[in-house]
């Protein structure tokens, strides 16, 4: 693949920061953030804040630490966690609420990455037989589900449910700002409810690192402790909020051209035999294709300088952000197709 122009397609988190983040980066007002003293941290954290229409926020190094310092400062050990099946939380942060927290999982069946809210309400525990519930976990958007967004009038049904069963309700909203640009509305509706909301500033909206975990001054300061005690103080934090702030302020604007790609690149796939494609979960930035053999193709692409994520066996993930061009969509759609029919021919 020498000199071979790629197109990253693995995901939103690999975007590079532009001339503008960087300069801002570089001029950044610093101070020592475990004392609390930067101020590039603090505006990052009440801007976000302010947006969503939460008292407060705290920076994180990375969105799993976020959500992670949210469900231990939520429970306590031995306590049960509700979340869709497919959740990050239970997929892809390596058991941590197990292994940091004492918690244990268990899941609800989500279609489209969406419980029910019967259902939510029927799984919880509290019999002396049983390890009690303490705890709900939403995701908005939903990355395994296909990057799906929860409808306004379903997630205002399952925070209503889990306040009837007295249980707090947090939200991973990596993607948050997806869900806000694809339902046509603002940070603050559609975190409404929710006690606290981790929300990543790394992916679409194109910082090079960092979350924001929002929720009241008080929940903050719990998690706070737990920030530390995960390892997640830093120092002169400022030179990456500066990033943040750009991201913030900038990127949720840019979010709609990749769901429109996304969009065009599903559909230029969508007949292409051997490969499966739901066009109705294509809401956002990420298309999943069911394939034979996902890792073998996501290999056959890569020699063709298009990259890809083989998610399972037979789960290939397409994600598109601010690094990939129109031009690379009708590329990508092109090398593809190629790739997938001669495969097939084989």
């Amino acid at each position: 693949m020498a000199g071979m122009d790629v197109i990253d397609l693995r995901s939103d988190t690999v975007t590079v920061p532009d001339a503008a983040m960087r300069r801002a980066m570089a001029e950044a007002e610093v101070g020592d953030d475990v004392y609390g003293e930067d101020p590039t941290v603090a505006r990052l954290e009440a801007e976000l804040a302010e947006m969503a229409g939460t008292e407060a926020g705290l920076y994180f190094p990375s969105g799993t630490m976020s959500n992670q310092a949210a469900l231990a400062a939520h429970t306590r050990r031995g306590v049960e966690v509700l979340a869709p099946e497919g959740a990050h939380v239970y997929e892809y942060e390596l058991g941590a609420m197990s292994l940091l927290s004492g918690l244990t999982p268990r899941l609800l069946p989500a279609p489209r990455g969406v419980p029910d809210p019967q259902d939510l309400r029927a799984a919880v525990h509290r019999s002396v037989h049983q390890a009690p519930t303490g705890l709900v976990v939403l995701e908005n958007t939903h990355n395994k589900a296909g990057g799906v967004v929860v409808p306004l009038e379903r997630h205002d049904a399952l925070v209503a449910a889990a306040r009837a069963e007295g249980l707090p309700v947090h939200l991973d909203g990596a993607r948050v700002f997806n869900a806000v640009v694809a339902n046509g509305t603002d940070l603050e509706r559609t975190v409404r409810g929710f006690d606290s909301v981790s929300v990543c500033l790394s992916k679409g909206l194109g910082a090079p690192v960092g979350s924001v975990l929002l929720g009241t001054r008080a929940f903050l300061d719990e998690a706070h402790r737990y920030r530390k005690a995960f390892g997640g103080g830093m120092r002169q934090a400022g030179v990456l909020a500066a990033a943040g702030l750009l991201a913030i302020r900038e990127g949720p604007a840019r979010l709609a051209d990749d769901h429109r790609r996304a969009r065009q690149l599903a559909q230029a796939l969508a007949e292409v035999p051997g490969l499966g494609l739901d066009l109705d979960r294509v809401e956002t930035n990420m298309i999943y294709l069911d394939v034979a053999d996902a890792p073998g193709l996501v290999a056959a692409l890569a020699e063709r300088g298009v990259r890809a994520n083989a998610l399972s066996a037979r789960a290939v993930r397409l994600v598109t952000h601010r690094g990939v061009g129109d031009d690379d969509v009708r590329t990508a759609a092109r090398v593809i197709t190629e790739v997938v029919e001669r495969r097939a021919a084989a």
